[in-house]
Formats: structure tokens, sequence, C-alpha cells
């Protein structure tokens, strides 16, 4: 595949310098101490017209046609003893990519993946890199987003302040017996009375338009909306946690055109109201930490009943496993619940008993030996002078972020987004699972994984999460009664 059609854009402050200002001193003691500087920078990641009938969509089918370029941006900030990478790309999730580029920013940048956050827009109106005919443009995304990182720290500048914003979106809705989260976070970076980048998110699946052209969705254009209210500044968006949650129009994730464009303004507007409005100076030193939280799985299916199934769904039973968008995918969990009792395979309980591969199997091992292997479910929490950011991987349903933010919103600031690293397994709601809802059966239809979630997931995702958090920053959680 040849390069990307886009090249490396690069925001420079008055030409030459990302940001500069004067720092504040708040938070800790020694945060009074601290110098941050800043960089920032955006590259378009669009695939070339003629790559397009080969590359396979989120939605499963093959792209026709590009209606916007897809974007990566990048924020650096650097508390002049470590650094905080923050990419954002116009991806469902980064996939292939991830290990490859934890290892060259571990070893060539000597920033490790605990201060890598790699989060998703999660824009379905993209390639995904779970195919295998997609894999050559995920490693392609990997040198991209490499090179993107390492223009941002060349383009550093300071001091800068960094700033913490708080509003709401209304236009979504909620499914799964859940209450709706508006919530909207965003940090602003300011050099003086400029502003240099503004990272934002929101809770829900994107609108998008179609389901084979290219497009941004409506994150997107809010983005688009962001940077033209605040010129010469990187926007980033970010989802949060909205695995159960939609646009408020259109069916499902799609309406048209108009729509989208619509709604990606009104999620800007919101942004820039936030960003004008009253922040929190959160500037100061910054500590990071990835860990891997072990969630439970179900009891299997018993023999009997599986055989049954798969007699009643006439399930191919010699085809192993078959990659999105194989029509046979969603049995894949069927042929591995066989194959666990035929060959006394012992069956996972947590999800730390399995590893995922690049297509998305869960499985006991991987071949390659390879540095980062992807296990669920990774949590990155990082603080940067009294603010709590806080990245969860995969499609973490509202209801779970919303105790977390609960949790902690009384005794610190506090960011939270999910869709982070690679691989967006839902991470679902004890009524979900209850309900045996689309979140709750993602484990095993689309990722071949013999048994499903145990009740008891959200709970322990809650407290895991929790844990890291205060391992952080001290803090107890509260108990908050709903």
């Amino acid at each position: 595949m040849r390069a990307f059609r886009g090249s490396l854009i690069v925001w420079r402050f008055a030409c030459t310098a990302v940001a500069v200002s004067a720092f504040a001193i708040v938070g800790r003691a020694d945060d009074a101490l601290v110098t941050m500087t800043a960089g920032a920078a955006r590259v378009v990641i669009t695939p070339p017209v003629a790559s397009l009938p080969a590359l396979t969509t989120v939605m499963g089918t093959k792209a026709t046609t590009i209606d916007h370029d897809i974007y990566a941006r990048a924020l650096v900030l650097n508390d002049g003893t470590s650094r905080l990478v923050i990419v954002t790309y116009d991806l469902n999730c980064l996939d292939v990519a991830t290990p490859i580029l934890r290892v060259r920013c571990r070893d060539e940048l000597q920033i490790p993946p605990s201060h890598l956050i790699l989060m998703a827009t999660h824009n379905h109106a993209a390639p995904i890199q779970i195919c295998p005919e997609n894999f050559e443009y995920g490693r392609e995304l990997a040198d991209t987003l490499f090179d993107l990182i390492t223009t941002a720290i060349a383009n550093e500048r300071g001091p800068v302040r960094v700033l913490l914003g708080h509003g709401s979106n209304d236009h979504i809705r909620a499914v799964g017996n859940a209450p709706a989260d508006y919530d909207v976070h965003l940090l602003k970076v300011a050099a003086g009375d400029d502003v240099v980048a503004v990272l934002f998110n929101h809770p829900t699946h994107p609108l998008q338009s179609s389901r084979t052209h290219i497009d941004t969705g409506h994150p997107g254009y809010a983005v688009e909306f962001v940077e033209a209210a605040f010129p010469g500044a990187v926007a980033l968006y970010a989802d949060a946690c909205g695995g159960n949650q939609f646009p408020d129009r259109g069916t499902i994730m799609y309406s048209s055109a108009d729509d989208v464009k619509t709604m990606g303004r009104q999620l800007g507007e919101s942004a820039v109201a936030i960003a004008q409005g009253n922040t929190q100076d959160v500037t100061g030193q910054i500590a990071s930490t990835l860990e891997v939280l072990s969630l439970p799985l179900a009891e299997p299916m018993p023999y009997e009943q599986a055989q049954a199934l798969a007699r009643e769904q006439k399930v191919p039973l010699d085809i192993g496993f078959v990659p999105y968008p194989h029509p046979d995918r969603g049995t894949n969990w069927i042929r591995a619940l066989l194959q666990h009792y035929e060959h006394g395979i012992p069956f996972p309980t947590r999800t730390t008993d399995r590893v995922c591969t690049d297509d998305e199997f869960l499985v006991e091992q991987l071949d390659d030996n390879r540095t980062y292997p992807c296990r669920f479910e990774e949590v990155i929490v990082a603080t940067i002078g009294p603010l709590c950011f806080v990245a969860m991987q995969g499609e973490v349903c509202a209801p779970i972020g919303m105790r977390i933010k609960d949790a902690f919103r009384r005794q610190m600031p506090l960011f939270l987004g999910s869709y982070t690293g690679e691989h967006n397994l839902y991470i679902p709601t004890r009524e979900l699972v209850r309900l045996d809802a689309y979140q709750a059966q993602v484990i095993k239809t689309q990722y071949a994984c013999p048994v499903g979630w145990a009740p008891e997931v959200e709970d322990e995702m809650v407290a895991g999460v929790c844990r890291v958090v205060t391992k952080m920053t001290g803090k107890e959680p509260e108990k908050v009664v709903r």
C-alpha cells in the first residue's frame, strides 16, 4: 500500500513556537516549581483513493469514496522531567498499530506505554484494522503516528498552562435501562491569552451518514468547529464512556449528512463554551501508570446445550476462526466452546486468562512473542498537578464511567475517557449482562470467547479503576447511593 495521501500538518505558535506563557502556582507544593512545555501537531491519515476497494470499513463494507479526510492529532505535555503524550485519531480503534507504536516510543523516545495515551474518536466511517487485508494500513499508521509524536515533541515550547473545564451536551440517548451521561470534559492548553490546544470528549457513539464512504463523523466536524473558534489551535476529540449511548437523531448511528454536521456543530459549540468559560488551572507535575484489570467471566454453557445450539444455527464446525467481516464470524465462539469441551481445554474465568490477536480473537497465547500483547482490561491513570486523567480500554458503558466520576468528582479535578489503546471490547453493566444485550454479547460474537461476562463485571471494573486512581492520588472513593 502506498503512503497516506495527506502530509504532516504542524501547528506553530507565532509561526515558530507551540506555546509560550507564564505558569500558575497550583496543586501540590512542588507543582509551584514546575514549568510545563507543550507541543501539538496533526496529520491526515486518509488512505489513498486507489487503495479503497481493498480496505474494509468498520461496518464490514468496502470503502468506495472519500467525503472528508480523517486525521490523527497529538498533544505532548512536558513537566521538565517526563512527557505525557496524548494521541487521538478518527478511527474506531488503533488495533494493529498499538504494540508497534508502544515499542518505538519506548525505545526511541523514552516514552513508556504508561505515558502514551492513544484515544479513538470511535469513528465508524473509516478502515478497521482487525481485518487481515487492512493490516498493512495499520502498520503504516504506527509509522505515521510515531512521526506525528516526534514532530509534536520537536515543537515543544513553553511555559504553558493546562486548564480543566466541564460542561454538557444533551444530544444523546441511552439504552439498557440506564440514565444518560451528558458530560463533556475539556482540557485547554493556554499560552497567555492564546489557546494552543483543546482536548474534549463526550460519551456517545459517533453519527455517520454512510456505510461505504470515508468520513470524519460528527466528532470530526466538532473538532473543526473548535479549531475555527480558536485559530491556530489544535483541537483533539476522544470518545468518553458511551458504549450504551447514541446520538439523539437518525437510526442508531446513522442519519443524513446535514444531521451529522449539525450534531458536530452542536458538540463544538458546547466545547467552545466550556473553553471560554471558567476553567481550573491544573498545571503541575506529571505521573502516570498503566495497569491491567482482571475482569470476571461467566460459567460455560453445558456441552449438550452447546451441541444443540450448533445444530440449531447450522454452525460450520470445521472452518476454525474466521475474521471480520466473514458471515460466520459470529459463531466463532460456538466452535471455541465445543473445542474446549472436546479437547479438555480449561475455560477462562478471567479476562487475563486470554490474550487478543490482531484479528480480534481471544486465545491462550500469541505466536510472535510481542513485547506488548493486548490483554483486557487496560487502564491508564495519569496525574497532571491536581488533575486525575483516567483512560480506559474499550467501549466502556456510561453507567460505569458515571460511577467512577461520582466516586471522585468532589475530591479532585477529573478527566475521564475510554476507547484507549488496542481493541474495543465492550465493558457492559450488570443490567446489560442480565438483558443479554448486544454490548454483553460482543465478547463472544466478535472476540470468539467461549464464555460471556459474569454479572459482576460492572462492579469489578469500577472497583479496579478506583483502586488505580487511589494508588495515584491517595484519594479514597466516596460511596455513592444511586
